[in-house]
């Protein structure tokens, strides 16, 4: 899993996550990818997260649109910064890394 972090994107000033998780169909890591985020959401930010979930091989302008090139990639907006995490999100450490979790 790799992360790049953009400053100034719109953001969740009302400090949740707002996760768009990119996949492509019902491919393996795309399946898991989706099962790992809503465990992971379920379990470390109950109730400071949004996610929205982009088939690419049904809409594939909105992820040209947001640069993803790699499925699966999670963008994660919160506070004016923009994070992607590219993978299927099995590394729970990383993501809580990534997340500015670790910690908490």
């Amino acid at each position: 899993m790799s992360t790049a972090q953009n400053q100034g994107a719109p953001a969740g000033s009302d400090g949740k996550y707002h996760m768009v998780l990119f996949v492509a169909g019902d491919e393996a890591n795309s399946r898991t990818a989706k099962a790992n985020l809503t465990r992971f959401c379920d379990a470390e930010l109950a109730g400071r997260c949004e996610i929205e979930v982009v088939d690419v091989l049904e809409d594939s302008s909105a992820a040209l649109e947001r640069g993803i090139i790699v499925t699966p990639t999670l963008l994660v907006r919160r506070r004016g910064t923009e994070l992607r995490l590219i993978g299927n999100l099995s590394d729970r450490d990383k993501v809580r890394r990534a997340l500015g979790l670790e910690g908490s």
